[in-house]
């Protein structure tokens, strides 16, 4: 926890048993922190009468304990959404004020911290935020590649690390997995028509792979048996051998885009997996099974896809188009 050096030792409990007990991810635990620690910034700013221009971060909060926290009212939490969506520098663009996205995060991470507070440490009686609501954001339909448009992506894909990029690329394509997803595979979590993925919450599941997906895997894991890596145990690796990071893939993801002939700009591996899911749906896979495909928790994330048509897990991979394609 030394990273979090500046936060009051209530707040770096509370990170704790997010990423020891709850299982987090570190990327999640520091969102937190840094979301958490912005409100007590401003929370201090307001009960210390400090001037409104004051930077944020010259407001020390090591000091915060659960005391200054009871003491905080749900009306002051409305200042500091408010402060979020008309004050608050948006780097995004040239006026102030962050997106509604933006500020329900940081009031999802509030309320984490009070129900930590209440339910689980009872520390405090009373929360603020209970029965706050989000901000309304606004939903938008999910972009996604054709099954033309993902037919030209593969096909585009060559050069030295061919059988590695067709085979990350397929993964995206036919079994929707996450880029994080990705990059954490083993060679061990690779089955004959399966491999085991560990998603948000190190929460482990079974995805299957189509026709065309086992092959793929099949051929690189004949180049990966004569590599040797760092982490000898990853799936896939970088040219420097290690184990391939997030970035390299967004990067390889948007090499073969634009080989492709297809806007980087537009599209990405998370559009890859949005693509899985569409083209998944559309040809006859229920919803239920989708979920479990994708790893979602809840239903409700995987209703944005059923702007296109609307049945056991295993077939819901064959179902892709992609599985179909005939490879040389």
């Amino acid at each position: 926890m030394e990273r979090y050096a500046d936060a009051p030792q209530i707040l770096r409990d509370f990170l704790s048993y997010h990423e020891s007990i709850k299982g987090q991810s570190k990327k999640t635990v520091s969102e937190y922190y840094l979301d958490l620690r912005m409100f007590l910034r401003f929370m201090k700013l307001m009960k210390n009468e400090m001037p409104y221009s004051t930077c944020l971060d010259d407001i020390p909060i090591q000091d915060v304990d659960d005391k200054f926290l009871s003491s905080i009212t749900t009306s002051e939490i409305f200042d500091f959404l408010s402060y979020l969506a008309n004050d608050r520098d948006n780097p995004e663009s040239s006026g102030n004020g962050i997106s509604a996205s933006s500020r329900a995060r940081k009031l999802s991470a509030i309320k984490s911290f009070y129900k930590y507070l209440t339910v689980s440490t009872k520390m405090l009686v009373n929360n603020p935020v209970k029965d706050m609501e989000f901000p309304k954001i606004r939903k938008s339909l999910p972009k996604y590649l054709t099954f033309e448009e993902s037919t030209s992506l593969l096909k585009s894909v060559d050069g030295p690390n061919q059988a590695r990029d067709f085979a990350i690329l397929m993964l995206f394509l036919n079994c929707g997995i996450r880029r994080s997803e990705l990059v954490g595979l083993n060679t061990t979590d690779v089955y004959e028509d399966r491999i085991r993925v560990v998603g948000k919450g190190n929460k482990e599941r079974i995805v299957y792979m189509g026709s065309a997906c086992r092959k793929a895997i099949e051929r690189y894991m004949e180049v990966r048996s004569k590599v040797v890596l760092s982490d000898n145990k990853a799936l896939f690796g970088s040219r420097d051998h290690n184990r391939i990071s997030v970035s390299a893939v967004h990067r390889l993801v948007k090499k073969h885009l634009l080989e492709a002939g297809l806007d980087p700009e537009q599209f990405s591996a998370h559009k890859l997996r949005h693509t899985a899911a569409t083209l998944m749906l559309a040809n006859g896979v229920d919803l239920k099974t989708l979920q479990e495909v994708l790893g979602h928790e809840n239903l409700n994330t995987t209703q944005i896809y059923t702007h296109i048509e609307n049945t056991d897990k295993k077939i819901a991979a064959e179902a892709n188009p992609i599985s179909k394609l005939k490879i040389d």
